[in-house]
């Protein structure tokens, strides 16, 4: 499932398919047609519009695109999102950030930062396995690596302090 949010304003609902899109919980099938690139046709039940793809950015879960000459920015969220929220780290928090912590309890498979690194938001720092799934652990913002306090094999606990930032 995809909440995609439409100018801080609208709410909507992707689920399963492109084809199966429910919009504030009514069922509406969808048909989506490439006409050329990044150019739309949609046909949402007998009400048809022509969109346009302007901006993609999957790091921050952002797009801006244009339905009828109307333009709509887009933040996107998956259930991996709900996730991290739900276990307490708001990926949209705006506070500074001195350190990595576990988001569960896990096995680092690999680090991908050392002492020292410039990191960007949203660049891959390391991946640790949780319950038989891989899991990218990105940069939560713009900062260098102060200290990296794990190594691959290492078992961690939630909370647990992985990576200091200066």
């Amino acid at each position: 499932m995809i909440h995609i949010t439409a100018n801080n304003q609208f709410t909507f609902e992707l689920n399963g398919s492109k084809n199966d899109l429910t919009i504030t919980g009514n069922e509406s099938n969808i048909q989506f047609e490439k006409i050329a690139e990044n150019h739309f046709s949609i046909l949402i039940g007998t009400k048809s519009y022509n969109a346009e793809l302007i901006h993609l950015d999957s790091a921050s879960k952002t797009a801006c695109i244009k339905v009828n000459g109307n333009k709509y920015d887009l933040v996107l969220k998956d259930q991996y999102d709900d996730l991290l929220k739900s276990l307490g780290i708001d990926a949209g928090a705006t506070k500074k950030i001195n350190d990595i912590k576990a988001p569960m309890p896990g096995l680092v498979l690999k680090v991908l930062v050392k002492d020292g690194d410039v990191i960007k938001k949203g660049d891959n720092i390391l991946v640790l396995e949780a319950m038989k799934m891989e899991n990218s652990i990105k940069a939560p913002a713009d900062a260098t690596i102060k200290s990296v306090k794990i190594i691959a094999g290492d078992k961690v606990e939630k909370n647990q302090v992985m990576i200091l930032l200066a």
